[in-house]
């Protein structure tokens, strides 16, 4: 049975479209999570790896420390948000298309920041030809979240 804000819709026929990966790092070395090098390469790094195509970066330093940086992947998209204060960072992997490989990208990138612990939860993502674009009207249009003392 297929749920939405507005209801059910029944049972539904779904086409998996892609694989969104919400991988946590806990225990990183801060100097890792706080080198904007070592952030923009480990990006493209896990997109080569994921299979997928690099369109384009962004990449964000804040003050005193942390990074937020995207990776546009011709299947999606790649983005790190840090908290080297923490030792801490929370990566999405969202790829599109039986080629990509979005677990390697997860993989690479709790190496690469050398997490002593993490979370990788994979959320497979679906469509269908009946979900109705209203049900997105009572959603809330911001959602705030805390950044552990760090200013955004």
């Amino acid at each position: 049975m297929l749920h939405t804000l507005s209801g059910q819709l029944g049972d539904r026929s779904l086409a998996l479209i892609g694989i969104h990966c919400i991988l946590e790092l806990y225990d990183c070395p801060a100097k890792l999570l706080d080198d904007v090098s070592l952030v923009q390469q480990a990006l493209r790094e896990a997109a080569r790896r994921s299979n997928s195509t690099l369109l384009g970066e962004l990449c964000h330093p804040f003050e005193p420390q942390g990074i937020t940086a995207l990776a546009l992947l011709g299947e999606s998209h790649i983005s790190i948000h840090t908290w080297p204060e923490a030792g801490y960072a929370a990566v999405d992997v969202f790829t599109c298309g039986r080629h990509t490989r979005p677990e390697a990208a997860c993989e690479y990138l709790i190496q690469v920041f050398q997490a002593r612990r993490y979370s990788l939860r994979k959320l497979p993502r679906r469509t269908t030809d009946a979900a109705p674009i209203e049900e997105m009207a009572d959603f809330p249009k911001a959602l705030s979240c805390e950044t552990a003392g760090r200013r955004r």
